[in-house]
Parts: structure tokens; sequence; C-alpha cells
């Protein structure tokens, strides 16, 4: 069963993101992300250390999403 959680990105780039403060997560476990106004997003852990996680997203934002994002989250 999957774990859902409310997490805050500390980065985030068209290819992927850091959230710090995850804790420990399986690697071999595919993530999927929800980002207000954006559908879900599937994405792998790509790094760990320290309680936080590197992410890759499937599939880099397209350019014009990634923008989206920037402008409505320094609102």
């Amino acid at each position: 069963m999957a774990e859902w959680r409310r997490v805050t990105l500390d980065e985030l780039s068209p290819g992927g993101f850091r959230i710090n403060r995850f804790g420990e997560a399986d690697p071999s476990q595919p993530l999927r992300i929800r980002i207000p106004g954006l559908q879900m997003l599937s994405a792998r852990i790509v790094w760990q250390k320290d309680g936080a996680i590197g992410c890759a997203f499937a599939a880099p934002l397209h350019a014009a999403v990634f923008e989206h994002i920037t402008r409505s989250l320094t609102r």
C-alpha cells in the first residue's frame, strides 16, 4: 500500500527535486509527487543522505511548466 506524505520541496529544477527531512526511503520504489495545479508526476530516488532525498522526474518538466510552478510558488 502506498504511503502519502505532505512534504516541502527544498529545491526544484526541470529534471528533479530535493526534499529535506524525508527520512528513510526505498530507492527501488517509484515516487509520485503532486504539485498543486499539476497532474501527478512520477520520479525516482537518485540519492539519499542524512534524511534528505534527491529525485529525478521520469520525464523532465517542460520549460513552460517549470516557469508556471516557479511563478506560482513565489507569489
